[in-house]
């Protein structure tokens, strides 16, 4: 009867090893930082895609927007998964005009102020983050 308790408690714990590493790797994977990254639309046409890319990878990962972007002066902020600071920023517009923003560093600014301007994305700059006054 001893050995069945011993075997029942060893049984037990190897199946506690085995399955607390898989649940302690998807909470890490919930838990990865993500770049609040805010795009304000100054420009005369509507956004209707954004999408995001790690510098050296050429694969963009297009985030939900909801409804397009209207022009003018509005906003919205998206969640960009962790995964480095460098991203390159894909912009597509209504009338099918997209540009790209190459090298942005989301770690020291807090956005991307598209603007109306000659040549394009000229009159855009990256928004950035000013910490409060103490």
């Amino acid at each position: 009867m001893h050995l069945t308790r011993i075997s029942a408690f060893v049984v037990t714990f190897a199946v506690a090893a085995v399955i607390l590493p898989v649940g302690n790797a998807k909470a890490d994977d919930e838990h990865k930082p993500v770049h609040h990254f805010r795009i304000v639309n100054a420009t005369f046409d509507s956004v209707t895609g954004l999408a995001f890319a790690l510098p050296q990878d050429s694969v963009f990962h297009d985030m939900n927007l909801a409804a397009p972007l209207q022009g003018g002066l509005t906003s919205i902020t998206v969640d960009v998964p962790g995964g480095g600071c460098m991203r390159d920023v894909r912009v597509t517009f209504r009338n099918g005009r997209t540009l790209i923003y190459p090298n942005l560093d989301l770690c020291r600014s807090d956005g991307l102020r598209l603007a109306a301007g000659v040549g394009g994305a000229r009159g855009s700059v990256p928004l950035v983050f000013q910490p409060p006054a103490e």
